[in-house]
């Protein structure tokens, strides 16, 4: 994992543009809040680029955000840019039913440091039944909202871990975007787009030939490595340090992403440390939950504040085990 260079000379300071989406609202309960039957969240009001005695009905309301965005992206100065980001946490995977069967405790203590168990193998954990039933659930939440007008991502990112690249592809090919049609659907393969590093092996990732294999459309972003090198088997990433790789993977896009709609399919920390390196409030998805977030991004002179940079942290080790829990 690189770290920030101090000596920049400039960096992005990144905050969240309210009043959009139900998510950004502390009314909104995370654990009850249901994106798919509520238009990802999408706040029916006016924006300032609005035309004069324009209607506002739900047919109205993604195009009008698409076109508030442009105006936006038009009118701003040059250091400053918008993205819409639609942020996706992989459906349930086999490590998720493994750390509800053992507990959180004795998971991150044991058998998160094992390849699997009796019932099956999770490293680099590969999606259960459910897992796909809830990455199609997204599927056609998206195929509704192209009804409703959504505007269609122009760059699409995924972790490469099988996980996200599952769920990715069950969310998305075919579902009526253009360059998502069988066959088409070529996504970029980010390696900082992942779970929080290290111990655990459902957190490690397969070689990246067996990734190609599987996903023969998926790009690969340059230098990514054929062997994993950045997960440890005795060390696990904390929080700081996740944030700071969160800050420098959007700092990365921003700068070389021309496009203002954009998807990344991840995971439940990955998604953590975006929100608040963005500013947003903490919203926890449930497995395969969608949350969009409309991001302003100004390019300011100097480097980045200083932030808690830790490369790998590590706990003490149980008597007799491996610990993982952060």
């Amino acid at each position: 994992m690189a770290i920030p260079n101090s000596a920049a000379e400039s960096h992005f300071h990144f905050s969240t543009v309210p009043g959009i989406f139900l998510q950004d609202e502390n009314s909104t309960n995370p654990d009850t809040f249901d994106y798919a039957s509520s238009n990802f969240g999408l706040i029916q009001r006016p924006y300032p680029s609005d035309p004069q005695n324009d209607t506002l009905t739900p047919s109205t309301q993604w195009p009008r955000l698409a076109e508030y965005i442009a105006h936006l992206n038009t009118t701003a100065p040059p250091e400053t840019t918008y993205k819409l980001l639609f942020l996706g946490r992989h459906g349930q995977g086999v490590h998720n039913v493994a750390e509800s069967r053992y507990g959180t405790a004795l998971w991150d203590c044991r058998y998160s440091l094992l390849d699997g168990d009796e019932h099956g193998n999770w490293f680099d954990a590969h999606l259960t039944d459910l897992g796909i039933s809830q990455a199609r659930t997204a599927h056609e939440a998206w195929k509704r909202q192209i009804a409703n007008g959504i505007p269609r991502p122009q760059s699409y990112y995924v972790s490469p871990l099988m996980r996200c690249c599952e769920t990715a592809r069950v969310t998305f090919e075919g579902v009526g975007f253009p360059d998502t049609e069988k066959g088409e659907f070529r996504p970029l393969v980010k390696e900082l787009l992942r779970e929080t590093l290290g111990l655990h092996t459902c957190d490690a990732r397969s070689p990246k030939s067996v990734i190609a294999a599987a996903y023969p459309t998926y790009i690969f972003e340059p230098g990514f490595s054929e062997e994993d090198l950045l997960h440890k088997a005795d060390l696990r990433e904390s929080d700081s340090a996740r944030d700071a790789r969160f800050f420098e993977f959007l700092s990365d896009v921003f700068a070389s992403c021309e496009h203002s709609i954009l998807s990344m399919t991840a995971h439940s920390g990955a998604i953590t440390s975006i929100l608040n390196v963005v500013g947003h409030r903490r919203f926890a998805l449930e497995t395969g939950g969608v949350i969009p977030v409309l991001v302003k991004a100004e390019r300011r002179k100097g480097p980045a504040p200083e932030r808690v940079i830790e490369s790998w942290f590590g706990r003490p080790l149980c008597p007799g085990e491996g610990c993982g829990k952060k």
